[in-house]
């Protein structure tokens, strides 16, 4: 039931740019596997060997601490319409702060968001289909306004102080390095 490809195709891009929510899957060497779904109208490929998301703030930030511990990355689309698909992305990801030159020629990819806080990229090694036969159906709503209202209402001060608290280290200890 699983293929593999090389690369992403049309096809497959196609299936990216009509799910609504993604999931990333990082680990650091020692300590705990983050599994985080990800919503918003954050992700883009940028061709098809490399995909990259807007990151905002959240409660943490161990996708930042394991890329830079390891690299090692698997992302995950999952259908839950009438036509079943999962679609995973495995390879290697990084962490491009603003601060980092290659900022200025991610970002213009995005819609400005509050509380934007770095951009993850994915060199794809290998991309894997599979049935999604007993993923259940369900119906997108609309996003939640939570967070944007949450960002926008701490503005740029709150949100580094929020950084400094929250998001330096990882459950685990590791650095971020989202304040260096």
């Amino acid at each position: 039931m699983a293929k593999f490809y090389e690369q992403l195709n049309d096809s497959l891009r196609q299936f990216i740019a009509a799910q609504q929510m993604f999931f990333t899957a990082t680990a650091p060497s020692k300590g705990r596997i983050n599994l985080s779904p990800k919503g918003m109208d954050t992700f883009r490929c940028i061709d098809n060997r490399t995909v990259a998301y807007l990151d905002v703030t959240g409660s943490g930030n161990e996708t930042a601490a394991h890329l830079q511990e390891n690299g090692r990355m698997t992302m995950m689309f999952c259908s839950f319409d009438r036509d079943p698909l999962i679609l995973r992305l495995y390879g290697e990801g990084r962490v491009i702060f603003p601060r980092d030159e290659e900022w200025q020629d991610l970002y213009p990819l995005f819609e400005k968001l509050p509380g934007e806080r770095q951009i993850m990229v994915l060199a794809i090694e290998s991309v894997q289909t599979s049935c999604g036969y007993g993923v259940p159906l369900y119906e997108f709503k609309g996003e939640r306004p939570t967070l944007k209202a949450w960002a926008q209402k701490k503005g740029e001060t709150g949100i580094t102080q929020y950084w400094e608290k929250k998001n330096k280290t990882s459950i685990d200890g590791l650095p971020t390095n989202i304040l260096s």
